[in-house]
């Protein structure tokens, strides 16, 4: 299909027929194709390259802007097929860490995204921060974090992809993206509105009137947004942090140290507490967000007659130290502690029932 036999209709939304059908006629363009191919190729070419922002975890990666100008141009029926060559190309030239072929997804996400936001479109800031929301949420914190459960259940561990969807490490990623939002957002969109000017007189584009200036109204959208996002992470972490017991966390060397240090705690405190025949076990520690403070609930058991403490049993946990026959509950402490120092505000040891 030649240059000018492109229709150059603009649409206000995907939801047409006629827009699909734009969009898949961009398959028999051997211009568009070759134009694919370039953009392809620029978007490999940055996948390793990034705007500075002083830390290497909070750079801004530049094949963002090759992938939204490609998207801008070539479609959504394009786009799958330019997701999946770029991706799989990319982590031959550039390996990083193990692949996992279903985060291919999260490229053909991205690119799609862009396309329904920009091509054939009256381009405008507006259209590029609502792509930059929809793939900060949808791809980056939803779909991301769904294919790495995914894949840790695909690893044979079930416990790590419980963690991925509701543990500490979906936490970083939001904030991550709450940061990189508003940046990203007034990067593509000065990208764009200095390149928008040449895709049309290149044809390649029909957006004579390209806006890409922030008014007034969308700075205050794009802090509203900002503001949402940051309150919802609040609340999320808020409750997060009050219901779930950072012992989560442990590594298997943090669950001895902590047991013994708990174990220290109460025979200082408690001086009935033998310290040859007991083993302190953390059960939860609740740690609020912001909190100065973590409150332990620790099981304080003693070996029966005839048994005696094994360098296995500090490794315990709640369960099986309940299941060990050699261990019988005698105490239920709590104890809060400071968290830079780990200095006890409060101690109460509670005497377990007898066994009926």
């Amino acid at each position: 299909m030649s240059t000018m036999m492109r229709n150059q209709t603009l649409y206000p939304h995907p939801f047409s027929k006629a827009y699909w059908k734009d969009a898949a006629s961009e398959l028999k363009s051997t211009r568009m194709l070759v134009i694919t191919a370039l953009l392809i190729a620029l978007r490999v070419a940055l996948k390793p390259l990034a705007i500075p922002l002083g830390n290497p975890q909070l750079n801004i990666q530049t094949a963002m802007l090759a992938t939204a100008l490609g998207a801008m141009i070539f479609g959504p029926v394009v786009a799958i097929p330019a997701a999946i060559i770029s991706d799989t190309i990319g982590f031959m030239i550039f390996p990083n860490g193990d692949y996992f072929l279903p985060f291919v997804l999260t490229e053909i996400a991205s690119t799609l995204i862009y396309s329904l936001c920009l091509y054939r479109s009256k381009v405008s800031a507006t259209r590029v921060m609502l792509a930059r929301f929809l793939i900060c949420f949808l791809v980056n914190m939803v779909l991301q974090t769904l294919i790495i459960a995914w894949q840790y259940t695909y690893m044979g561990n079930p416990e790590g992809a419980k963690n991925q969807i509701l543990g500490i490490f979906t936490i970083s990623r939001l904030f991550k993206n709450l940061f990189f939002f508003p940046i990203e957002t007034v990067v593509l969109t000065l990208f764009l509105k200095v390149l928008t000017p040449v895709t049309y007189r290149a044809k390649l584009t029909f957006d004579k009137n390209a806006d890409l200036r922030f008014t007034g109204k969308q700075i205050a959208t794009l802090v509203l947004l900002v503001v949402v996002g940051l309150a919802s992470a609040a609340g999320y972490l808020t409750y997060y942090y009050n219901t779930n017991s950072v012992t989560k966390e442990y590594s298997a060397e943090q669950v001895i140290e902590r047991n013994k240090a708990m174990h220290e705690i109460i025979t200082e405190k408690d001086a009935a507490v033998s310290e040859d025949d007991t083993v302190a076990v953390i059960e939860s520690a609740i740690k609020p967000f912001l909190g100065k403070e973590t409150t332990y609930t620790v099981a304080l058991y003693q070996a029966v007659e005839g048994a005696e403490i094994t360098d296995n049993m500090w490794s315990y946990k709640k369960t099986p130290a309940s299941k060990d026959k050699n261990l019988q509950r005698i105490a239920t402490v709590t104890i809060v502690a400071e968290n830079k120092t780990d200095a006890v505000l409060s101690f109460d040891l509670k005497a377990a029932e007898p066994k009926k």
